[in-house]
């Protein structure tokens, strides 16, 4: 990690410094792979089989809503199910002299920043190595402290729960309730449910290092003792007042950005990490981009999800035909139903049923008046669909653009959104990387509530994205990413 501007430590920062924020390196999972594994025909139809079904499993998560129950009282949040197409960062957690290193999950659909802490037990895990973490889970780091559950930081972690319902799953007793003096009682454990596991953790606070040069003295974290199907911790970069960015000092917190290096499933693509800037300077233009490259779409308001990063999806263009949304892609209702979620840890954007039949017909029409024929092994095989027999050489592939309010239109690379491989019979084989929100089974999630749809980071690869909190709106330029990395790792 680089500190790119010296001068912006913690809370010590001179509101008047300009500089380009804090560079952080993001390793994709791929590349704790052996190069030779992902370029075989069967490992790339299981990453892309594990990725699909992961992809559905967080939005259905969404879709499904939040689930309660007292006490404590619990929300869900989605995480990572399986290694596939994910980024992890780095953090130092405990004092300088003993600190040690945690791999975490960059997830910007959750707002917790937690991981796995001996004692640790975890169920279903077998086959979910955690990249760039030790064997064995870390105690507790010896300078932090569990919370009190009179913070407000716990009341976040219970779904905003009153601090008179924490301090009585605190066990506090009845006349501490009472005269509101229960400070002295810990925040009690939590319980989050995400799209195929769980976790239970308690809420501590301590030292978390970020670069050589930069750390946090009094940063909230979770310990996580017991969880099902996840063994690896997560950085939560979504809206919320625990996310990493939001407990940073105003001059980092208020706009991050991220470049991810174009993959396609193979190791050998990730020579170089992806840049992750916290503090992204509005100035971009003095580290080789201008301002105008970028598109904004503005951040749509979630009364129930408030750290997603909502956006409202207009339409979508298949070659020269614009295929409007449904409407539900472009709003959020006060029951938080509705809009699309921007999402680092979802490998494939997804889209509701009836745009992505639209969008996947209008597709294979192209693709039929252009003689390509259907790959339907290759659709079951990887739970993409359509698929068809293609060459790398092939210039007939449509192309395909996402419209955002705020005339944002994201026009995508073909490797973004139509990858090539090689099938089991060893053709030449491509597929459209979007999906359907219906997922790989016969349930029906149209009628469930939450986010509408998910752009997920396959379609993010390629392009600096922008989460400008304080304007409220995400932005989009295209990068090369690997020569960003370069050139900000140079200053």
């Amino acid at each position: 990690m680089r500190l790119l501007c010296f001068g912006l430590l913690l809370l010590f920062v001179s509101s008047s410094l300009r500089c380009h924020g804090l560079l952080i390196p993001l390793t994709n999972t791929l590349s704790s792979l052996r190069p030779t594994a992902t370029n075989d025909t069967t490992a790339i139809h299981r990453l892309l089989r594990s990725s699909s079904l992961r992809s559905a499993a967080r939005h259905r998560g969404r879709r499904h809503g939040t689930r309660r129950v007292p006490p404590p009282r619990h929300r869900q949040l989605s995480l990572p199910l399986a290694p596939g197409s994910d980024y992890t960062l780095s953090l130092s957690v405990g004092p300088p002299s003993t600190a040690s290193s945690v791999s975490l999950f960059l997830d910007t659909g959750s707002d917790l920043v937690w991981f796995p802490c001996a004692p640790f037990t975890c169920m279903l895990c077998e086959g979910k190595a955690a990249p760039g973490n030790s064997s064995s889970p870390l105690p507790p780091p010896i300078d932090s402290r569990r919370i009190s559950c009179a913070s407000p930081l716990c009341s976040a972690a219970h779904s905003s729960a009153p601090t008179s319902d924490l301090c009585a799953a605190a066990r506090c007793p009845l006349d501490a309730i009472e005269t509101d003096s229960c400070a002295s009682h810990a925040c009690p454990p939590f319980y989050y449910a995400y799209g195929d596991g769980s976790l239970v953790a308690n809420l501590r606070r301590g030292r978390v290092g970020l670069a050589a040069s930069m750390a946090v003295e009094n940063f909230t974290f979770a310990c996580a003792h017991t969880a099902l199907g996840e063994p690896v911790g997560v950085a939560g970069f979504g809206r919320g007042p625990l996310s990493l960015p939001a407990q940073l000092a105003p001059s980092l917190s208020g706009r991050f950005s991220y470049c991810l290096v174009a993959h396609s499933f193979c190791a050998d693509r990730l020579i170089r990490p992806s840049p992750l800037i916290l503090g992204r300077s509005p100035d971009a233009a003095a580290i080789g981009a201008s301002e105008t490259d970028f598109v904004y779409t503005p951040l749509l308001h979630n009364p129930k999800h408030p750290y997603f990063y909502s956006v409202a999806l207009e339409a979508v263009s298949v070659g020269g035909k614009r295929i409007q949304a449904q409407p539900e892609l472009g709003y959020v209702d006060r029951d938080g139903n509705g809009g699309m979620v921007v999402d680092s840890g979802t490998t494939f954007t997804m889209l509701p049923s009836d745009t992505f039949a639209r969008v996947a017909d209008e597709f294979a029409r192209a693709m039929a008046a252009a003689r390509f024929t259907r790959a339907e092994d290759a659709e079951a095989q990887t739970g993409l669909s359509p698929c068809y027999h293609y060459s790398p050489t092939d210039r007939a592939v449509p192309p395909v653009a996402l419209h955002f309010r705020g005339n944002a239109t994201v026009a995508l690379p073909r490797r973004n959104y139509f990858m090539g491989f090689k099938s089991k019979e060893g053709r030449a084989v491509g597929c459209l990387m979007l999906m359907n929100v219906v997922g790989n089974d016969d349930d029906d999630d149209d009628d469930g509530g939450g986010p509408a749809g998910t752009l997920g980071n396959f379609q993010q690869q390629g392009f600096e994205v922008v989460y400008d909190v304080d304007a409220s709106r995400v932005g989009f330029a295209r990068r090369r990413c690997t020569d960003l990395w370069d050139t900000l790792s140079r200053r």
